[in-house]
């Protein structure tokens, strides 16, 4: 038996680049393609993830908070990192480590521009978001001339460039309401040309805005989940590689007689002889709740096997009954053919919530580096 932790969440490098290469067979030669790093890598390795990436050539990173960014720049990463949700508390640590920040309210531009002047900074690159339908974080196209009064009374920023987000470019029943988007997001560039005299460079597309939207992708495209394996699409799905696999191993087999339940509160009960597997893993390491009760499922020698009854903090107990296999053997969650997806749909969620939510008490293991 590998002397590896007996619960490990092994990371694929190789995976990673094979996903780079199929989305940047997907954008012009010149298009930049800007790799989002935010919550641990989607929850696999951040760091390992972001010299991967810079290694293969992307143009950015993101992460989603100024503490992200400087984990990075204290591990060595140069790359460009855009940070889409600053909090005015964060900003002196972005300029002191030469990060560029997302400016996507009145509150937040006054902030930084008050803090840029104050570090004495002479055009410190910062990106302008705009929204256009998520309703989640961004000026108006109307707020133009309120930026532009602002930009106007100081040197110390320079607009880098201007974007938005898609609020559902995976569902292709909502293909109007993405056009919409579209159309919105050209509105801004549009009269952001006639009102400045400064062409920042602009980008739109997300992971499956790069698959169903391509005649959008301007000078970048920020791509997560799918440099990750995932693409809320089953097609594009089958050209992509799952980068995170996670794995455990059997702690005991129990032979369970009829009537007797198994966990916390009758969660399962036996409706005649049963034999269960009892796993070192549980919701304090991401597999909440949600998957008890027969709604998720692992894979022993190939075959699935239930979680039945109630997750447990540190545990979880699968049914074993019709598989051969013993204390000590190899329990795959997701990876090596599994797809998270699969998993996180049955207890109605999806990969993102998964995948982000593998505790860092897990080991990561790197691969293929």
């Amino acid at each position: 038996m590998p002397e590896n932790p007996e619960t490990v969440l092994e990371i694929d490098l190789n995976a990673l680049a094979h996903n780079y290469s199929v989305l940047r067979s997907r954008i012009r030669p010149g298009t930049r393609l800007l790799g989002v790093v935010k919550a641990f890598a989607y929850g696999s390795e951040a760091i390992g993830i972001a010299r991967k990436l810079e290694a293969l050539g992307a143009d950015y990173l993101a992460v989603a908070y100024a503490s992200e960014g400087v984990f990075l720049r204290k591990a060595g990463i140069r790359l460009p990192i855009l940070v889409l949700h600053p909090q005015p508390n964060g900003m002196e640590e972005i300029i002191e480590t030469c990060l560029e920040p997302s400016l996507y309210s009145p509150r937040i531009l006054r902030e930084f521009i008050k803090t840029a002047q104050a570090m004495e900074q002479k055009a410190y690159p910062v990106h302008i978001k705009f929204n256009t339908g998520l309703n989640r974080l961004g000026f108006w196209e109307n707020d133009l001339e309120w930026i532009d009064a602002q930009l106007q009374g100081t040197d110390a920023l320079e607009i880098r460039s201007l974007f938005s987000h898609l609020a559902a470019s995976d569902d292709r029943n909502e293909r109007e309401f993405t056009l919409g988007q579209l159309k919105a997001f050209e509105g801004v560039v549009k009269n952001w040309e006639q009102q400045f005299k400064s062409r920042p460079f602009y980008h739109l597309l997300n992971t499956s805005g790069v698959f169903n939207y391509p005649e959008a992708q301007y000078d970048m495209v920020r791509t997560g989940i799918g440099l990750y394996g995932y693409s809320n699409d089953p097609e594009t799905d089958s050209l992509l590689k799952p980068v995170s696999s996670l794995r455990t191993r059997i702690s005991q087999i129990h032979k369970i007689e009829p009537g007797e339940w198994v966990g916390y509160n009758k969660g399962y009960t036996a409706p005649d002889f049963r034999v269960t597997a009892t796993l070192p893993i549980g919701h304090a390491d991401g597999i909440g709740r949600q998957y008890g009760q027969g709604k998720g499922r692992v894979y022993i020698q190939g075959k699935p096997a239930p979680i039945i009854g109630n997750v447990c903090m540190d545990m979880t107990m699968v049914d074993i009954s019709d598989i051969s296999c013993n204390e000590g053997d190899e329990v795959v969650f997701f990876g090596d053919g599994i797809s998270a997806e699969g998993l996180a749909s049955r207890a109605n969620t999806i990969s993102y919530e998964l995948l982000t939510g593998i505790s860092q008490r897990v080991p990561r293991i790197i691969t293929g580096a």
